[in-house]
């Protein structure tokens, strides 16, 4: 499982009790009619180790698998996050990065997953689909892009907090000479220093990348490249200089304009509720002078945006 964050906007229920729980969950789902709001009031609020015994305790007293059952009398969006939350993080991702790369390919560029999810995502893809993420990436991509998103997936980013100032000045030259300073680009050198070098020792390269070229890398790479590398490349720095602020951005880009495009607000919503939304909300408020609250209320409806607004947090 993914480690959970202290500035998340769901935390563990206090007075836990997964027998008393199960025991709503079979209420709100038994007879005529089913009683979304109580299944909300019960999942939203509970963490993921939590809604593990929840159901182990639903299927111990009542035989049944509880996210089949909750299958059955749940539909649309609103059927999405609740099965979501079901899932220990690990099954949750490999579900949708799998899906990702078989049936969204318009949401490939988004590696934003820590590198001990990834280790975890490649176990749990082998056991859920009986095939590792790197077949099915490889299956489904190609070039460059194909590389980069393999080398994510293989998990060798270093994780030391030092920096060498003088690599990281080789690091940014390197860059540099790949792309703004010779005709056409290497992009090999882009993912040898971007999905290999750890978060600080990126943070300096960045620095000495702007010092070199009179640019920032983000502007370089959309220079440079075009498509899914250059989104994911852009993915990766904005990532490194701030998670939060990228996943506000990812929120933001699903509910404005016309429509939403709720994949996008579901996977964000169920997989950062428990690690560091409330650091989300800030961003959101901060970069777009709304509330993602507000957001989400102006953009959702019925039960789909209550849960939604309890995965928020309550209130603004």
């Amino acid at each position: 499982m993914a480690a959970v964050g202290t500035r998340g906007t769901v935390t563990a229920a206090f007075g836990f009790n997964p027998d008393a729980d199960a025991q709503k969950l079979r209420a709100a789902t038994k007879g005529a009619g089913t009683d979304e709001k109580a299944i909300i009031e019960v999942l939203a609020r509970r963490s993921i180790a939590q809604r593990q015994l929840i159901k182990e305790a639903f299927k111990r007293m009542f035989g049944k698998d509880l996210a089949d059952e909750l299958r059955s009398e749940l539909s649309g969006n609103l059927e999405k996050v609740v099965l979501g939350l079901l899932m220990p993080a690990p099954v949750y991702d490999a579900h949708e990065l799998r899906d990702a790369i078989k049936v969204r390919p318009s949401h490939r560029h988004r590696p934003s997953f820590s590198l001990p999810l990834l280790l975890a995502l490649t176990e749990e893809c082998c056991a859920e689909f009986g095939r590792s993420l790197e077949d099915d990436i490889c299956g489904d991509t190609s070039g460059m892009f194909q590389r980069v998103l393999v080398s994510l997936l293989t998990a060798g980013r270093e994780e030391s907090t030092a920096v060498d100032k003088a690599q990281a000045e080789k690091d940014a030259q390197e860059i540099f000479e790949a792309g703004e300073g010779r005709w056409g680009t290497d992009e090999t050198a882009f993912l040898t220093v971007l999905c290999i070098r750890g978060r600080n020792h990126l943070l300096r390269v960045f620095q000495e990348y702007k010092r070199i070229s009179g640019r920032d890398i983000e502007d370089s790479i959309k220079r440079e490249m075009s498509g899914n590398l250059e989104d994911v490349f852009l993915a990766i720095v904005k990532c490194i200089r701030n998670k939060p602020a990228f996943f506000a951005e990812q929120l933001h880009k699903s509910m404005k304009g016309m429509g939403t495009t709720d994949s996008i607000l579901i996977r964000i919503m169920v997989s950062r509720a428990e690690i560091d939304m409330t650091d989300i909300k800030e961003e959101f408020a901060k970069n777009y002078g709304k509330t993602l609250h507000s957001f989400i209320k102006g953009d959702t409806s019925g039960d789909y945006r209550a849960i939604l607004l309890e995965l928020c947090g309550r209130g603004e």
